[in-house]
């Protein structure tokens, strides 16, 4: 099996155990008109990483993951409903979602406020 490294992104069906980094995640997925996008740019031990972009006013509908997962903002400002509560979530932020609990995202246009 062999891994693939390019610009920051480690995939592959086998990545080597040890220290993995992405040093600007951000620049390895970019914004699509009228959608979203998503790239998975780490796989390794117990952990996947997947960026999504999203196009204001794009939905990610509600859905469920099959294991637990963190979802953190790079840059925009998303809204985020799950477990009976909407959360506002800006850049540096982080969201922690229980396995299979369904959850739903909306971009929100940067003009937008709480």
């Amino acid at each position: 099996m062999s891994t693939q490294q390019t610009a920051g992104t480690l995939s592959g069906a086998a990545v080597k155990p040890g220290m993995h980094d992405l040093s600007d995640a951000a620049s390895l997925v970019e914004i699509q008109p009228e959608a979203t996008v998503s790239r998975t740019v780490l796989q390794a031990e117990g952990a996947r990483v997947v960026l999504f972009s999203f196009d204001a006013g794009q939905v990610l509908t509600e859905h469920t993951a099959a294991v637990p997962a963190l979802l953190q903002v790079l840059d925009g400002h998303l809204r985020i409903t799950a477990d009976g509560r909407t959360v506002g979530l800006h850049p540096g932020g982080l969201v922690h979602f229980a396995a299979r609990l369904p959850h739903a995202l909306l971009l929100r246009p940067r003009t937008e406020t709480e």
